[in-house]
């Protein structure tokens, strides 16, 4: 089963806590697991972007709509319990109590609107929340996500508008910011095109140069497809080389025949197969040819620091 969404999530924790009782939130997860029947990998799957995983995160929120629809109340920080408008809910279907706490939400939304108006300000950051089930870490996610993709896009048709030698050399760089070469100085080298032997570029993996990779790069037009017998031409020149350790780096992308190839090896050649759009998230990821435009800083409590206090028992 996949990871529910945050609103598929919120009639079951009415239900656990109806009878369990206030629950801490991360005392949440595991049963709410076990009834939605997911798997250990589900349980601790991460957002790409490394913020979290995924299905604490909608927990998480789950508890914040609840809480803000009146559905739910923290009679402690981190701590959550059933108000009594939730007995109302308890056996309604999911669909109804989705829309009772969208429509809560629209009024507060809509409180907060009209109170920021009165101070001049202007907010439609809000209206985003609660379309397409997503919490707005997921939001988050996914504008990070489209960003990335459209400067995939902007990294290689920029790439296929230098010349081949130029990205002869772009692919060497590439592999030493991987860390390819280690400590060596100079590790990598363009061959020359005139004598290459089917080898574009070569990384010493160590000072004696006892360990070499050996590159090819094929600056191809994004429709254009990398087939079984360029790769095989490549094997041949590593066998002329002396060397089992190869990468073959495209803009474009490689037909089956090609990438089944390279697996039949079975090791007795390495090679590594690099396709277009995987090129342009390494150079993005090892920041090749990239900057940094805008760093976004999210906070969330520190427990340590809270929890270290005293809590006041006459409240709630």
């Amino acid at each position: 089963m996949s990871i529910p969404k945050y609103n598929e999530i919120m009639p079951n924790i009415l239900r656990y806590l109806n009878t369990n009782g206030e629950q801490k939130f991360r005392d949440l997860e595991q049963p709410l697991a076990i009834e939605f029947g997911l798997s250990d990998a589900e349980i601790i799957q991460e957002y790409d972007s490394g913020n979290g995983t995924v299905f604490l995160d909608r927990i998480s929120w789950a508890l914040s709509y609840l809480t803000n629809s009146g559905l739910t109340e923290r009679p402690r920080r981190g701590v959550y319990k059933n108000t009594e408008l939730a007995q109302a809910f308890l056996d309604k279907p999911t669909e109804e109590i989705q829309i009772f706490v969208k429509q809560q939400m629209a009024l507060r939304t809509a409180k907060q609107k009209a109170e920021k108006a009165e101070e001049g300000q202007l907010d439609e950051s809000s209206d985003l929340l609660m379309e397409n089930n997503q919490t707005p870490q997921e939001m988050l996610n996914t504008a990070h996500e489209s960003i990335r993709q459209s400067t995939y896009d902007q990294i290689i048709d920029t790439v296929l508008s230098k010349t081949a030698t130029e990205f002869e050399g772009l692919v060497v760089k590439l592999m030493e910011r991987m860390g390819y070469g280690g400590q060596v100085k100079n590790a990598g080298t363009v061959t020359q095109a005139s004598n290459d032997g089917g080898i574009d570029g070569i990384i010493r993996e160590d000072v004696l140069g006892l360990g070499k990779i050996h590159i090819q790069a094929k600056r191809y037009a994004k429709s254009n497809t990398v087939g079984r017998e360029e790769v095989q031409k490549f094997v041949g020149a590593l066998a002329v080389a002396q060397s089992n350790k190869g990468v073959f780096i495209t803009t474009s992308s490689y037909s089956a025949g090609a990438t089944a190839y390279a697996e039949s090896l079975n090791g007795t050649t390495n090679l590594v197969l690099i396709n277009g759009e995987q090129l342009a998230k390494y150079m993005y990821d090892y920041s090749l040819g990239m900057q940094t435009k805008q760093h976004i800083e999210i906070k969330e409590m520190d427990s340590d620091f809270w929890d270290g206090m005293q809590n006041d028992s006459k409240v709630g």
